[in-house]
């Protein structure tokens, strides 16, 4: 048997991936984070036991894996987003190999992602940023060294910042002096669920727009230049006169 951890994407069942669509409805037993998985990705399943692990902690989740390991079933476990980003997978991919476990990564569209389509922008743009920088506000979980928001923030990078929404003020503190009170920002919540909503404006004005929004959770803030940029340079990718391995000429 494997262990799948499947990333199910940020909330449109319709952005889970083929390969992760098809395994989630293969698999006999579905091990799936409810708190941010929608029922809807699991339609079309044919399971024979599906578990939501939100109310369960870790001991519980593997003692369920380790069960299905010693039936010989296959275990769709599904986290949201990408499960290689924010999904606390370590720990359980630790307890799998300390078991003898096999498993595989399914990758999942990310949040950033959704967030970016629904901004309608590129987070990388010539000139503007080269550099996506994805990070968290430091809480429950310390930041290492070097990684907190004022040192990312000194590259003036894009910036896409999970698990914030409740430290908003904190963290426009924090940036502020390395990107300017004119820089953009946006706060997304629940990119592509039915509800989905956002705010958008600058480090300066922001805070009293995202105030009357009131997220409290499940949102994503995104920060840069490129989110209001239009003065940027043609990438050379599809420019006349660049040429490449496919355009010789």
């Amino acid at each position: 048997m494997t262990v799948y951890f499947i990333g199910a994407g940020p909330g449109d069942p319709e952005l889970i991936t083929v390969k992760g669509q098809r395994l989630l409805r293969s698999c006999p037993v579905i091990l799936y984070a409810g708190s941010l998985v929608p029922p809807a990705v699991l339609e079309g399943h044919r399971a024979e036991r599906v578990v939501n692990t939100a109310e369960l902690n870790l001991e519980q989740i593997v003692a369920l894996l380790a069960e299905a390991h010693a039936q010989g079933q296959d275990v769709a476990r599904v986290h949201s987003g990408d499960p290689s980003l924010y999904g606390a997978i370590g720990e359980q991919i630790r307890h799998l190999r300390a078991l003898g476990i096999p498993y595989q990564i399914i990758p999942g569209v990310t949040a950033t992602a959704a967030c970016a389509a629904l901004l309608g922008c590129e987070l990388t743009l010539p000139d503007v940023s080269q550099t996506l920088i994805l990070t968290r506000y430091a809480s429950k979980t310390r930041m290492p060294a070097g990684e907190s928001l004022g040192d990312l923030a000194r590259h003036r990078a894009s910036m896409a910042i999970h698990l914030g929404v409740g430290q908003l003020e904190k963290i426009v503190e924090e940036l502020l002096p390395h990107y300017g009170a004119d820089c953009p920002i946006a706060v997304i919540h629940r990119a592509s669920w039915p509800d989905q909503a956002q705010v958008t404006g600058t480090l300066g004005d922001i805070l009293p727009k995202a105030r009357a929004k009131n997220f409290q959770r499940t949102a994503l803030i995104l920060v840069g230049r490129v989110l209001a940029a239009d003065g940027f340079t043609d990438s050379s990718l599809y420019s006349a006169t660049h040429a490449h391995l496919y355009r010789p000429d």
